[in-house]
């Protein structure tokens, strides 16, 4: 029995050596199968970063478009208030001119609506024909 006992453990320690190398093997297996899965999943994210970041400059381009028309749109709107405000000056002085020209109150003088009122009511009471036997207390 003394010659099949080294034998024995020689194979028991081939047979474990086999066992750790199968382990390995399968652990190497499984981590190359990991690593194909990481890199796919990888390469689907990259994509999708790539068509996201596609996506983004395009909607920034059209939001800067949306600014530079709002920027348009306000300075047109802005050289359109000038424009009324310059009419708006020059229909000032035409009416001024006017009102001087006819010796007419200047505008904005507090006093003269009341005036214009008063001359109005007493043109209006003269112009009244007086009837035949009205009495005229005047």
């Amino acid at each position: 029995m003394a010659p099949s006992a080294p034998r024995t453990r020689a194979a028991a320690a081939l047979r474990m050596k086999q066992i750790a190398l199968d382990n390995q093997d399968h652990t190497i297996r499984r981590l190359r199968a990991q690593l194909a899965t990481e890199r796919r999943g990888l390469a689907a994210t990259k994509k999708e970063l790539g068509e996201t970041q596609v996506a983004l400059e395009a909607s920034h381009k059209k939001f800067q478009a949306r600014i530079h028309e709002a920027e348009d749109s306000m300075q047109a709107q802005h050289l359109l208030i000038e424009a009324l405000v310059d009419e708006k000056d020059s229909l000032l002085q035409t009416i001024h001119g006017l009102q001087e020209a006819n010796n007419a109150p200047a505008p904005f003088d507090g006093d003269w609506e009341e005036e214009l009122e008063e001359e109005s009511e007493e043109e209006e009471i003269e112009d009244i024909p007086l009837g035949e036997g009205e009495i005229d207390d005047e």
